[in-house]
């Protein structure tokens, strides 16, 4: 039954490297692994698994500072050396390793380059781009897009996105033509590499 858990953590870790960003890879490992094959038997494995949880989720929602990232290599230090199986001491490694990429770094000060957390990236319309054909608008089931079509000798109200109602599902990304609306960062605006 020990190899059906121990498969369960390389699954988890698997599945877990299918996403880009290694916050949110982080995090679906831990909240996986505490639904999953931890067992809860040493104290250094158990809480240091539900306040990593904590710290990730407060990073990802752009609410973290550098004390969190300090906290989780902390964390993850203190369960690699006391944990007393093998699976509390492969979360400590596999959460570290994610820790050396730099992308904590980048989600402190407002980025998710991989454009993964909602929290860190917005929608903008390049005004110098958009030709006002509407479509983000008609496809936008949030009414988050405002603006009017251009008419014949007309020129319409500018197409923008309303932030607060924006949900960030990606659709009127999709269907414009002239690639007029962006991914940026909320904090730095710059464009998120996706």
């Amino acid at each position: 039954m020990a190899e059906t858990k121990e498969l369960k953590v390389e699954e988890i870790k698997k599945s877990a490297e299918e996403k880009s960003c290694p916050v949110q890879r982080s995090l679906y490992y831990i909240s996986e692994f505490l639904s999953g094959p931890m067992c809860g038997r040493c104290f250094p494995c158990a809480m240091g698994s539900y306040e990593a949880r904590t710290r990730l989720q407060t990073i990802i929602e752009g609410r973290g500072t550098e004390a969190d990232i300090r906290a989780l290599k902390r964390i993850t230090a203190e369960m690699a050396e006391a944990s007393m199986c093998k699976k509390g001491k492969d979360t400590a490694s596999f959460i570290s390793g994610w820790l050396n990429e730099g992308a904590f770094h980048e989600h402190v000060g407002g980025t998710c380059s991989s454009g993964e957390c909602i929290a860190l990236i917005e929608y903008r319309v390049v005004p110098g781009n958009c030709t006002a054909c509407g479509r983000c608008k008609e496809v936008c089931t949030h009414n988050a897009v405002t603006g009017e079509k251009a008419k014949p000798y007309r020129s319409g109200l500018p197409f923008e996105i309303r932030q607060k109602r924006c949900t960030r599902c990606g659709e009127c990304i999709k269907v414009c033509p002239e690639e007029a609306i962006v991914l940026v960062g909320v904090k730095d605006s710059t464009l998120a590499g996706v």
